[in-house]
């Protein structure tokens, strides 16, 4: 089965079996941010965007993303020109272990996409998806709220 989609800028045509979930997909395209965490939803760690919106790609079966545009964390900068939300929750500390943190930071970029300047509130909301065992969250909420705010200067 051919699936059809963007993947962070470019046109995937993904020829695989019915049964493949998009996380899967992206482990075999080399794309290590979305973690194998779960595959129930619970954890959230496999979190990436669909059309802009936050959504766990061990839940998706792969020909659901036909026609929408799929972004993982490595769309939004890399080792040389960090995101804005990248560059906060290292400055804040906010990385911890890690395991999570491209899955916050997905998470955060969905939310500032729709809306530019979130309360804690809709920040803690935008995180509740994704489990992190190291942080307790006040981190990744501090760079989240930081980053929302370099990125309205930025605009």
């Amino acid at each position: 089965m051919t699936t059809t989609f963007t993947l962070n800028g470019s046109i995937h045509h993904a020829d695989t079996s019915p049964g493949t979930t998009l996380m899967d997909y992206l482990r075999m395209q080399g794309l290590a941010s979305v973690k194998h965490g779960c595959e129930t939803g619970e954890c959230g760690a496999c979190t990436v965007l669909v059309d802009d919106k936050s959504m766990n790609a061990c839940l998706l079966l792969l020909p659901v993303v036909e026609g929408t545009t799929v972004e993982t964390v490595e769309s939004l900068g890399d080792h040389e020109s960090l995101h804005r939300i990248q560059e906060q929750f290292l400055s804040e500390g906010a990385t911890q272990c890690g395991y999570c943190t491209p899955a916050m930071i997905m998470s955060v970029e969905s939310l500032v996409r729709r809306n530019p300047k979130p309360s804690q509130a809709d920040i803690r909301d935008a995180l509740a998806g994704t489990l992190c065992r190291c942080t307790g969250y006040v981190k990744p909420v501090i760079a989240a709220e930081k980053a929302s705010a370099r990125l309205r200067e930025d605009s």
